[in-house]
């Protein structure tokens, strides 16, 4: 039999030249599932009332830093401090199409186009999303409730700025889990929410030290798209803490998980 002897440390194995192809082919085959299997990522941010240009760095290196597959983010941050900004790739027919999974922390609540609203959540559909703070409030003032559909809450105010102690509601869930019990964020800004769709499972609550307390964390089924959702991020210290930074990421890959049903 032709084959190949190796050593190894202080045994001589001998290899079949059949056996080494197949050990190539293995190989070769992982590294390019590697190279292919780059999660196509898109965040979507900017808007008013927040550092969007410090928090598109801190949310993509922190999540590619605490995520075991590559990703490659491309990153579209547009409308300045405009609250009534339209997201240029929205007016597109199947925006979202040709990305594993969008992330949206952006706030353009003065937004009043009900039709342009209602495009841009058709073209949402298939492909999940992780939705962050004031993504809560953009586009409020649209006379619809599919952006809110895809969210899986309501809101339309925050509460004074305040920490926010997070109690978990489900810490066996994916997205919970490794999550401390009665963390407090240093800084925070509390959404009031006011409603919570039947396709939403709330994950976490906030409290305030005045004893206000809302829905924090959640997971939403958007008709069979998976939806990861908080509305904690306003300030750059929550965000930058590995508290927040290991919630999002396990948001954004249990959204890669596969259909929400």
């Amino acid at each position: 039999m032709v084959g190949f002897v190796a050593e190894w440390g202080m045994k001589v194995l001998f290899v079949p030249l059949g056996v080494l192809a197949v050990i190539f082919l293995v190989l070769a085959s992982g590294v390019a599932s590697k190279e292919e299997g780059a999660i196509q990522a898109l965040m979507i941010t900017g808007g008013c009332c927040h550092d969007y240009e410090a928090q598109k760095e801190i949310l993509s290196v922190g999540i590619s830093e605490r995520s075991e597959r590559e990703i490659d983010w491309t990153i579209l941050h547009e409308g300045g401090d405009a609250r009534d900004h339209r997201v240029s790739v929205y007016g597109e027919e199947d925006w979202a199409s040709g990305y594993d999974i969008v992330l949206h922390n952006e706030c353009f609540g003065g937004v009043e186009d009900a039709a342009f609203v209602d495009k841009m959540v058709e073209g949402h559909k298939g492909t999940p999303a992780v939705v962050l703070h004031c993504t809560m409030h953009s586009y409020r003032n649209a006379p619809t409730e599919r952006w809110r559909d895809l969210l899986g809450v309501k809101s339309m105010r925050h509460w004074k700025k305040r920490p926010i102690t997070v109690v978990p509601l489900e810490p066996d869930h994916p997205v919970m889990k490794g999550y401390p019990a009665g963390h407090t964020t240093p800084e925070g800004e509390l959404y009031e929410v006011i409603e919570v769709r039947e396709s939403c499972t709330p994950l976490a609550t906030g409290k305030t030290d005045v004893g206000q307390e809302e829905i924090c964390v959640w997971v939403n089924d958007f008709e069979g798209t998976r939806v990861f959702g908080t509305t904690l991020g306003h300030h750059n210290s929550t965000m930058s803490e590995d508290e927040y930074l290991d919630l999002v990421t396990r948001g954004f890959l249990w959204g890669l998980g596969g259909s929400a049903n």
